[in-house]
């Protein structure tokens, strides 16, 4: 088993499972922030807005929502021009995120008393600044558990990504491998260990980020 170690865990392996690691959550930093955005606009439009541009959220979200994300990412990748296969990769996993965080946020809008618009109204705001000031905090503050579910499967999701030789952290793994048996003889002990190894770094990062949103709700007043 010392063996198996000494042959993966090298100098180099390791530093090019750490560029694997930090692609993975650039991919998922930059994946959530927009999809946050851009989520959030449809989960409105499609509350509040009941014509035109409501009806086109909605038809967006559901065609997103229900086809499978490996999809877009096949079709992003291999029909779009312009840009590096991993920007249209992940404007492919973006787009689906997008979807599935604007039902999140939507779930969050309908929780929120329809008091709270008659009482925004009589003290003047406009539409935009009650859901800036009043609306919004409120929805965010109720969906962190099903927002932070969502960050979590994200980061998990840009393994699809590997799927057309986009060098994150899974990808990365499977190239070790092949890297691997250059040298010597591959066994199930090396690749269970590289699988295990590449489980592990899933899990310490998704865990963590669990740990924090916990303390935080923990120590937000009440």
């Amino acid at each position: 088993m010392l063996s198996v170690f000494s042959d993966i865990f090298t100098g180099p392996n390791i530093r090019y499972f750490l560029f694997g690691i930090l692609t993975t959550l650039e991919i998922a930093v930059a994946v959530v922030g927009i999809s946050v955005i851009f989520g959030s606009v449809l989960a409105i439009l499609r509350n509040y807005e009941k014509l035109v541009l409501g009806k086109l959220a909605g038809i967006y979200i559901e065609i997103f929502r229900n086809t499978p994300l490996l999809l877009w990412i096949l079709v992003c990748v291999f029909t779009l021009r312009g840009g590096t296969p991993l920007l249209r990769g992940s404007l492919a996993l973006t787009l689906y995120t997008s979807s599935v965080i604007a039902e999140i946020v939507r779930g969050g809008l309908n929780a929120i008393p329809k008091g709270q618009f008659e009482a925004g109204y009589s003290q003047g705001f406009t539409f935009v600044g009650m859901l800036r000031y009043i609306i919004l905090p409120q929805c965010f503050q109720k969906i962190v558990p099903s927002l932070m579910s969502q960050i979590v499967t994200t980061i998990k999701d840009t393994s699809f990504l590997g799927q057309v030789a986009i060098t994150e952290l899974f990808y990365r793994s499977k190239i070790a491998l092949s890297s691997l048996s250059q040298s010597v003889t591959v066994s199930s002990a090396h690749v269970f260990t590289v699988f295990l190894f590449v489980a592990l770094i899933y899990f310490v990062i998704n865990f963590t980020l669990s740990c924090i949103v916990r303390a935080m709700q923990k120590n937000a007043p009440a």
